[in-house]
């Protein structure tokens, strides 16, 4: 069964995120616990997670498919030394806060090399950055997410998650999450079912669906390989609607959150609606 939702806002208190998800029809959610664009955030009160765990089981998302998102600030492999240190340090917090509430995992895009050192080097920071933030917290999967290759940003091809991954010690709290905007903007063609189940299927070679953990549907405002991240709702993109199409009816995506971050909020539970269509036609 799939699980579908969207990035949801949390905006006067994290208990609103899963009430603003069962608004729009949503059995899974993303959301930020904190300001994504603060380093550090305000401490969670016990009657604040307390009122988000009340509110899950009141709309029934289990917390399997809740998957928050870290600070866009934060940049697990900077060549800068204490720029990385505060990269580190704010990702730790972003764990533990996911600790605090119960959550069971994180995600977040792995981190850029700004042209000052190779790729090789930056992808081993990230690693090394993910291995201290496991070492200080339990039971949260770090959930790397693929991104567009915008900039300097490492995560666009698959190698590069695969590696990630390999040098991460403890493989039980590790995972990635596969964007669809990012993955063609990246250079992977989504635009008919037969060339998404090439790139699913290299996706299966390089890394493996046993690790992944969440889905971002979105479409793509930019060409295939623009390497450009701009997102379009669904089916008036760049991608198409057949991607979106063969995922829900692919039983290799059943039980992860699947989470739009589509441009107009105000259609997400049409678009939620529409996903669940084509679950059903399979059924």
């Amino acid at each position: 069964m799939k699980r579908i939702g969207a990035h949801v806002s949390a905006a006067g208190g994290v208990s609103n995120a899963p009430l603003n998800a069962a608004a729009i029809g949503a059995d899974a959610f993303a959301f930020f616990t904190k300001n994504q664009r603060q380093w550090i955030g305000k401490p969670l009160e016990t009657h604040d997670i307390k009122a988000f765990h009340k509110a899950c089981e009141e709309h029934q998302i289990h917390r399997d498919h809740i998957l928050p998102h870290d600070s866009y600030l934060i940049n697990l492999g900077h060549p800068e030394k204490a720029k990385l240190q505060k990269s580190r340090d704010a990702f730790n917090e972003e764990m533990k806060r996911c600790e605090q509430m119960e959550l069971k995992q994180l995600n977040f895009h792995p981190g850029s090399h700004l042209q000052q050192i190779d790729e090789e080097t930056c992808l081993q920071l990230i690693s090394e950055s993910i291995n201290i933030a496991l070492e200080q917290t339990q039971g949260v999967t770090a959930v790397i997410e693929n991104t567009a290759g915008q900039g300097s940003n490492l995560g666009f091809r698959f190698e590069h998650l695969a590696a990630i991954m390999d040098g991460v010690k403890d493989k039980s709290r590790v995972g990635v999450c596969i964007d669809t905007c990012h993955a063609f903007a990246g250079g992977y063609d989504l635009r008919t079912t037969e060339s998404s189940a090439a790139v699913f299927e290299e996706f299966d070679q390089v890394v493996g669906f046993e690790w992944l953990r969440g889905m971002h549907l979105n479409d793509s405002k930019k060409e295939l390989g623009s390497r450009v991240d701009r997102h379009h709702s669904l089916g008036k993109g760049e991608i198409g609607i057949e991607a979106f199409r063969f995922i829900l009816q692919d039983h290799r995506f059943d039980g992860i959150p699947l989470i739009l971050e589509t441009i107009d909020s105000e259609i997400w539970a049409e678009e939620i609606a529409l996903l669940r269509g084509f679950e059903n036609e399979s059924t």
